[in-house]
């Protein structure tokens, strides 16, 4: 109602088991674009040969007992894996240059008059989001080491980076958060991130810890893309669980915000001030399979990170 009904993109649904018949009449009956409904491979959907199994049960047991959130949940686990590396490989998604992410649940509060794929072709972007914050470090444990050293070992020059950490302060923890993301599907085709990626599923943390594909195409971007190849819709009113991104923009404008919605923007946790300070040509940091890196014109050495290609 607040965009395809005037464009009319088709909409594609993947499950890992059957959609319902049920589900397929009611889903169709709103909406008069064209509908995919696909099944989500085996291969796409499961814990890889490499993974130990059994570890994997002890250490859902051991982040639940810590309360962390999905914490227990394999299902979530396998959603993370297959949106990281698998999504954009499903056979239905093969003739498409572009996709707009829908989640259950979601709020649109705001019309848009535009196309933002006609946009982001236009522009040179290649990922949008609308909301940025920082993620639960417990999920995480390693993901920054590994995405050091994935840089090293493939001397991985990158401008954009830092917006998520430094060499010596680490990790910031923030992120796009990818239940709302338009982007390039040719992003994630490129051999590049189809590397990293690979490389971050041998370490089978997917399952031991509980990566997010939202924290996994963040650090991509900062791998692969510049500042100015990521685009902020402002103008995109959109909420998901407790979290809300919308603007005021007058009583003749396009958004319709509930006022018992607060704007997370300039809330604790998000890191949208973080994104405008940002500079637009970014900081520049080089690394090298020897473990140096370059940040700021600054040489850091960190041995720990000198390891074979990935």
């Amino acid at each position: 109602s607040r965009f395809n009904r005037k464009y009319g993109y088709p909409y594609v649904f993947l499950n890992d088991v059957p959609f319902t018949k049920e589900f397929k009449i009611a889903v169709t009956a709103l909406t008069n674009a064209p509908i995919k409904f696909g099944l989500i491979p085996e291969e796409m959907w499961s814990i890889p040969d490499w993974v130990d199994e059994p570890k994997v049960h002890e250490q859902l047991a051991d982040y639940e007992a810590r309360n962390i959130l999905y914490g227990g949940s394999l299902s979530y686990r396998h959603m993370c894996r297959f949106n990281s590396g698998w999504f954009y490989r499903h056979p239905l998604l093969k003739n498409y240059d572009y996709y707009w992410r829908v989640e259950p649940g979601v709020h649109f509060y705001c019309d848009l008059n535009y196309d933002p794929f006609k946009y982001m072709q236009d522009n040179g972007k290649e990922y949008g989001f609308t909301i940025t914050l920082q993620e639960i470090p417990q999920t995480i444990p390693t993901l920054w080491d590994h995405t050091m050293k994935f840089a090293h070992a493939n001397n991985i020059d990158t401008s954009f980076l830092s917006f998520f950490g430094s060499p010596d302060g680490g990790y910031n923890m923030c992120h796009f958060w990818s239940n709302f993301e338009i982007a390039s599907l040719k992003l994630w085709r490129d051999d590049r991130y189809q590397a990293y990626y690979d490389y971050l599923d041998s370490t089978g943390n997917f399952f031991y810890e509980r990566w997010g594909d939202a924290i996994v195409h963040s650090l991509a971007a900062g791998l692969f893309l510049n500042k100015t190849q990521v685009h902020f819709f402002n103008d995109i009113g959109y909420k998901h669980d407790i979290f809300t991104h919308c603007i005021d923009d007058g009583i003749y404008g396009n958004c319709m915000c509930p006022e018992s919605v607060t704007n997370f923007d300039e809330m604790w946790g998000s890191c949208l001030p973080n994104w405008k300070e940002f500079p637009e040509q970014g900081r520049q940091w080089n690394f090298y399979e020897n473990g140096t890196q370059i940040y700021n014109n600054q040489v850091y050495s960190k041995p720990e990170y000198k390891s074979k290609a990935y």
